[in-house]
């Protein structure tokens, strides 16, 4: 069977799909298209701010901007760059967005498991009846010294339970945000269905502020599930598989 799911790369036009949704707008971290007067207007208001490609996957070429006291640090991977002014930092920033467009994205403060950042994926699939279901929601652990949680970068699979378990949630709690999260990623698939039809998966990227807050970072149209395959439990795999092959997706 062919592949029957379409996909969109541009983050910056899935985001401003979200932003259609009120109840999305507070879930959603302020985003902007890289230009100077931007790159301010966000260092002005933000103590970290993320560069992003409005297209890719995998976390690569991703850049962290922290402010300092005197100027500002980049990372990109493990390599930290200090530069003394914001026209320093544009004219390097710059260098990137003349190959594609870039956005800026505010810097949340992860929560950590075990003193390591994680951020949430929300699988949603659509069933051949037309029903949005959440099915699969685990963690993503991020290595040490990356900028990025994903698995390409680094960063390990883990269960969602444990994983809140071990920053410090109770069952109740757990259970709450899992139910959350779910019925938060049904909602992103009817926001998608609005904006264009074809859609059979989407893969929610979601960030747990310190406060337990979720945030939507990203919305991915062509999630990868292999990472999976790497737990040992193997029924989370198994049963976004099941889903997929009703659209033609083996792997």
């Amino acid at each position: 069977m062919k592949y029957r799911s379409i996909s969109i790369s541009s983050k910056w036009e899935k985001t401003k799909w979200l932003l259609t949704r009120k109840d999305f707008q507070k879930h959603i971290p302020q985003t902007m298209l890289f230009n100077k007067h931007n790159l301010t207007t966000m260092l002005a208001s933000h103590s970290v701010v993320y560069f992003k490609p409005t297209t890719g996957s995998g976390g690569v070429n991703i850049i962290r901007i922290e402010k300092r006291a005197r100027g500002y640090q980049t990372q990109s991977n493990s390599t930290k760059a200090v530069y003394p002014t914001i026209d320093h930092l544009f004219s390097n920033l710059k260098q990137y967005s003349a190959r594609r467009p870039y956005l800026l994205q505010k810097g949340i403060a992860l929560a950590k498991t075990n003193g390591q950042p994680f951020d949430i994926r929300v699988m949603v699939q659509k069933t051949n009846e037309g029903k949005w279901v959440s099915t699969a929601v685990f963690a993503k652990i991020g290595r040490p010294g990356k900028v990025a949680t994903n698995y390409n970068q680094g960063g390990t699979i883990s269960y969602f339970r444990s994983t809140l378990s071990d920053a410090g949630y109770n069952a109740a709690t757990i259970q709450r945000k899992k139910a959350k999260l779910k019925q938060m990623g049904v909602s992103v698939g009817h926001c998608f269905d609005r904006h264009m039809k074809g859609f059979r998966e989407l893969g929610l990227d979601i960030a747990l502020d310190s406060a337990g807050k979720p945030w939507i970072l990203e919305v991915n149209t062509r999630p990868q599930i292999y990472p999976l395959k790497d737990l040992k439990d193997k029924g989370l795999y198994r049963r976004i598989v099941s889903f997929a092959k009703q659209y033609g997706r083996r792997k």
